[in-house]
């Protein structure tokens, strides 16, 4: 059983969001085991007609039962449903059971208009397995290749974890994102998600990616945020002290799990092989959502940035701490780090003009400093930052 770090209020109405897959029931059933809990399923056919449908059947059976929580699972098939939820957190009756709300989408809760309870409900999100959650059981090569989504990791077999991967990518992109398309855009949006997951990590070029597609700028524009609403990938601003200025830039985009980008790109076949640029942009990309992830589970407020200038000198992860220097940070695949590595970074932490410390991130297992960058083993590094 691997511990999760997403701890969840016991004491408080909440949203649990995550991708389909991320282990969100699992959680919720091992954190309230103990508890008399009403689990509604809306992707089975019986919650499905009973509530989803009939959404006063809820009310009527929360007064002939008594709960301590009630869980709605994927709560978006059927925003109405939030309705109720509000009517009875309003009664602020004693006794009555907390609300844990669970969906893969927040699109069609935003789409439909839907009822998010005015605030009165914290809310969580819950990512594939971070290395830290893996601990011993963690190994870098089959996380670049196959992610860390539980199921995947839970198949010893290579030849399982494709398979799985595979359809989850047939599966879920027909229940959760094709669905919110209409017909015409589908063949589209196909080609669109093969050719985002191959820029993976890349600057985004609205343009060029609708002349390969062949739709408009502002199509690729609203596919982009169809993936982050779906929460299948996550955008990392262009860094700049002004605020209006960074919405100017254009983003990158990191799809969120590593294999289900591979299957994406199906490339799952292909080996990823050190030493290799392939292996430096899966690296990179892993670190990246390491990161991401951590700040989220540790809520710390951390703002994260690329920049490139306009000669193209680029630093792969800006993330701004309140409180703390700005960290400039480097991600190498690299066994041995050296100072030609270092000498970019150490010219922007040279000119930065605010407090800030450098550091490259890669496989090197020896710690050392270089000028004013600290060459740190990746592991270290996250570890400095998110102490678990």
């Amino acid at each position: 059983m691997v511990n999760r770090f997403q701890k969840l209020s016991n004491s408080d109405d909440l949203f649990l969001f995550g991708a389909r897959g991320t282990g969100k029931s699992t959680l919720i059933r091992t954190l309230f085991s103990n508890s008399k809990v009403l689990w509604i399923d809306l992707l089975s056919e019986e919650d499905e007609e009973r509530f989803g449908r009939h959404p006063d059947e809820l009310s009527k059976h929360l007064r002939s039962s008594q709960y301590q929580y009630v869980v709605i699972d994927e709560i978006q098939k059927f925003p109405k449903l939030l309705d109720i939820v509000h009517s009875e957190i309003e009664r602020k009756s004693t006794d009555r059971p907390f609300f844990i709300l669970t969906g893969s989408s927040a699109r069609k809760l935003k789409k439909s208009g839907a009822n998010l309870l005015g605030g009165r409900a914290f809310t969580y999100f819950l990512f594939p397995f971070t290395h830290f959650e893996l601990g011993s059981l963690f190994h870098l090569q089959s996380a670049l290749e196959y992610g860390t989504l539980p199921l995947v990791w839970a198949r010893p077999e290579n030849e399982k974890k494709e398979e799985f991967l595979r359809g989850y990518v047939r599966n879920y992109l027909k229940e959760e994102i094709l669905a919110e398309q209409i017909l015409r855009q589908i063949e589209p949006f196909k080609d669109f998600l093969e050719v985002a997951a191959q820029m993976n990590a890349e600057i985004i070029n609205y343009s060029k990616m609708a002349r390969d597609v062949g739709v408009s700028d502002q199509t690729i524009k609203s596919f982009f945020s169809i993936l982050e609403d779906t929460l299948i990938g996550y955008s990392l601003p262009s860094f700049h002290r002004s605020v209006r200025k960074r919405q100017r830039e254009a983003p990158k985009f990191y799809f969120f799990d590593t294999g289900v980008r591979r299957a994406l790109a199906r490339n799952l076949k292909v080996p990823l092989s050190p030493k290799t640029s392939e292996y430096g942009k899966a690296f990179e990309h892993f670190i990246i959502l390491e990161i991401f992830r951590a700040c989220e589970y540790a809520k710390n407020d951390f703002k994260l940035s690329y920049l490139r200038t306009k000669d193209d000198a680029e630093i792969d992860l800006i993330i701004e701490r309140p409180g703390r220097p700005d960290l400039l940070l480097e991600i190498k695949s690299a066994n041995y780090i050296s100072e030609d590595e270092t000498r970019i970074l150490n010219k922007f932490f040279l000119d930065w003009g605010l407090p800030c410390e450098a550091q490259v991130w890669s496989l090197d297992p020896l710690s050392k400093k270089i000028q004013n960058v600290d060459c740190l083993h990746w592991q270290e590094g996250i570890r400095r930052i998110f102490k678990p």
